[in-house]
């Protein structure tokens, strides 16, 4: 007996939201995913009950962008799970180790019930050490007395709370997919990092924390702010009209990341088609430079958060004071040494911590203290890292969504189209495939990833990571693109028959 007969009781009975019948109206998928949207913004602003919010750490830190969520909230985990079950399935995918067949209907069960069974085994694998372990998500003294329980039973309800919250979020992610438009994934980031850019352009200090863009420089232009040493035409002075508080820089990258994320969605190779039955009805199939969207660098920056999760982890564990991490009583700096902000400053985690903001490599700022050659072996990490992984995890996804050039050729064989010129057969249609979706999802990949640490190295408004800012964009444009499908779909019900809809 094999492991699907074996698992098949408990995967089938995994609970789902239950697809539409038939076609949902446009107007009702904006309402579903409207809905969804007010639903996470309001679950991101549930503070945990029980949870001492003076002495809380976000350990997720400057990953938050990509893992959406809020610290100390129910929504603390954000899409973590989500994207690391991901990470586990595509790894076992692309290894064959799963045997699962996923245009058998039978195996697509199986597959969406493992799905939902690996994710709630992330959050408990990520949730429990956050809660039981180090002073992460401290639990309240005054709540414990108030109920008469111990600390310890303080973090259980902690725990409880936000295993309800990454439940919900992975069935709202559902709900999107299923009776929305786009994905919830992409929702939830487009949320989060929205709200941080315009709170990094409009943010007025009155507010509390830092100012935004558009006041510090009415504040500069009023002469109400002051530059280093209250001189332009100075090292200091240009230095902060590049960075902090100038932020010069910053804007320019944002603004860099639109137009490049635009431009690169909007190359494409269009292979014509022509419908096999009705005369005249032509289209054309777009293989896109980012092919495979901009998803799989979720799943490379998720991956780089999980390393930086076990090593605050193994970090917390470490006698009070030490600044390295300390496994059987034995200091191992090599492995990694934390600053007193929780940040790795030294040994292999340091070498495999991405970089987010200038700060953490221009060395001739503030609070850098790592020497030039560990900042530059840093970066080559990084940068190999991002590259390698965009476009690994870029050929896993196309192969698991059923973008590559067998499933293809599949949907426009499917769809009565054909490309003139060649005999109507998939085998055909799959050959002209693979002249293009291989080599453009490499690329695709690689490019997505070199942009994406350029991005975090040049900073953004907001401090929202150069990642975010680039999936955010390039989400939104998609979005943009499925919503005017949708419309146009709507207009003309006989496209939608056409195309299988």
């Amino acid at each position: 007996m094999g492991w699907k007969e074996t698992a098949e009781p408990v995967l089938t009975r995994m609970p789902a939201v239950e697809r539409p019948e038939g076609h949902v109206p446009f107007r009702r998928k904006l309402g579903w995913t409207a809905g969804i949207l007010v639903l996470y913004f309001f679950l991101t602003n549930v503070t945990l009950f029980g949870l001492d919010v003076s002495t809380q750490s976000d350990l997720f830190g400057r990953f938050r962008s990509i893992l959406a969520g809020a610290q100390g909230s129910i929504l603390q985990l954000g899409i973590g799970p989500i994207v690391t079950a991901s990470i586990v399935l595509q790894l076992l995918g692309g290894a064959d180790l799963l045997g699962l067949d996923t245009n058998d209907p039978r195996d697509q069960i199986l597959y969406q019930g493992l799905q939902k069974f690996l994710v709630v085994v992330m959050i408990c694998l990520t949730g429990i050490p956050m809660v039981f372990a180090g002073n992460f998500l401290p639990p309240s003294q005054a709540v414990a007395e108030a109920l008469g329980i111990s600390a310890t039973g303080v973090r259980t309800l902690l725990f409880a709370q936000i295993f309800v919250g990454g439940v919900l979020i992975l069935f709202m992610d559902e709900i999107v997919s299923k009776w929305g438009v786009g994905s919830g994934v992409g929702l939830f980031i487009i949320a989060g990092v929205s709200q941080q850019l315009v709170g990094g352009l409009f943010a007025w200090p009155s507010l509390g924390g830092a100012p935004g863009f558009i006041p510090t420089w009415i504040g500069i232009l009023t002469g109400s702010q002051q530059l280093a040493d209250g001189q332009l035409l100075t090292g200091a002075g240009i230095q902060a009209l590049l960075f902090q508080p100038g932020q010069i820089l910053a804007l320019f990258t944002t603004v860099l990341i639109f137009a490049i994320v635009v431009y690169a969605e909007s190359v494409r190779v269009e292979i014509p088609l022509s419908h096999a039955r009705v005369k005249g009805a032509r289209g054309r199939f777009p293989v896109k430079l980012i092919y495979a969207s901009v998803l799989p660098m979720i799943l490379v920056r998720a991956l780089q958060a999980n390393v930086q999760f076990l090593g605050r982890i193994l970090y917390s564990q470490s006698p009070a004071g030490a600044n390295a991490i300390t496994l059987f009583g034995t200091s191992m700096p090599w492995l990694g040494q934390y600053g007193s902000d929780g940040q790795p400053v030294g040994g292999l985690f340091y070498y495999f911590a991405p970089i987010q903001a200038p700060q953490d490599w221009l060395w001739f700022l503030a609070g850098t203290a790592a020497e030039p050659w560990q900042i530059l072996i840093r970066v080559a990490i990084d940068l190999t890292f991002m590259v390698i992984g965009g476009a690994i995890f870029a050929i896993f996804w196309v192969e698991t969504t059923g973008m590559g050039p067998e499933s293809t050729a599949r949907q426009i064989q499917n769809s009565g189209m054909q490309i003139p010129g060649f005999r109507r057969n998939p085998q055909v249609i799959e050959k002209v495939m693979e002249r293009y979706i291989p080599q453009v999802t490499v690329i695709g990949g690689a490019l997505v990833g070199l942009l994406a640490v350029m991005a975090n190295m040049l900073g953004t408004i907001g401090q929202v990571s150069g990642t975010g800012l680039l999936l955010t964009v390039s989400i939104t444009y998609k979005l943009y693109e499925e919503i005017a499908e949708e419309q146009l779909m709507e207009m003309h019900p006989m496209m939608r028959q056409m195309f299988g809809r």
